[in-house]
């Protein structure tokens, strides 16, 4: 980003967390200094994500019913009670296989050229081998297929890796409490008239195994939530 095209704007960051305690300080200490708050929601977490998390200087929420999408309210719902809102909120993944470094790209479009949304997008970027499996990029393929088909939404990606204006992120009024909440904000975006773009952005192998992908029950539900939430919003 161009520092001269900069404006003083008002960024938090949201990240999901359960049993990340080996990445999450590593996330944390990358996101650049231009964040007010690095919200982590500890989703019921077994491990030291929060000790961890609060070490770095996140601020740790608790959320004790696990569910991405429910995670990912609960710190909405901190920010909601802030003296001075946020203007922009990027959400991003507690495993360390987003580069927090690349957040200034990501935001860029929302700054200089007045997108609402921005999606940081792996099918775009480079990813590392063995960084997605193929249910998960096949997953995407489909959604992003069925989203074109269904609600001309040209998106490549339902990438964690994303930015939102704040108060049309409240407008969206997001429901999802779990796999569901990534589509959910981009077709609710796209059937609002919100503007959207998407990013290059890297991605890398997770620390530790993925809850979603890693098992055999995480994709099936993953796959069905979001099939369910295309036909919802139809």
């Amino acid at each position: 980003m161009n520092p001269k095209n900069r404006v003083p704007i008002l960024i938090d960051v949201i990240i999901p967390a359960f049993n990340e305690e080996n990445a999450v300080g590593k996330v944390i200490q990358e996101i650049p200094a231009l964040v007010r708050h690095v919200v982590v929601v500890n989703n019921n977490s077994n491990d030291n994500t929060r000790k961890v998390a609060a070490k770095a200087g996140a601020v740790v929420l608790d959320e004790p019913i696990r569910g991405y999408g429910k995670a990912c309210l609960k710190g909405m719902a901190f920010l909601s009670r802030e003296k001075v809102a946020p203007d922009v909120v990027v959400f991003l993944d507690a495993d360390y296989s987003d580069y927090p470094a690349e957040m200034e790209r990501l935001i860029a479009p929302i700054i200089e050229d007045g997108f609402d949304l921005v999606i940081g997008s792996r099918a775009l970027g480079n990813r590392e081998k063995g960084s997605m499996t193929l249910p998960q990029v096949f997953g995407n393929w489909l959604a992003t297929r069925l989203m074109r088909q269904m609600f001309s939404a040209h998106f490549s990606d339902l990438g964690p890796f994303r930015a939102i204006r704040w108060e049309k992120l409240q407008a969206l009024q997001m429901v999802d409490e779990n796999y569901g909440w990534t589509i959910e904000m981009q077709v609710k975006a796209v059937k609002a008239g919100l503007t959207y773009t998407e990013v290059p952005v890297n991605y890398r192998q997770r620390i530790g195994k993925s809850k979603v992908s890693g098992t055999l029950k995480g994709v099936i539900g993953a796959g069905y939530k979001i099939l369910w939430t295309l036909w919802k919003y139809r």
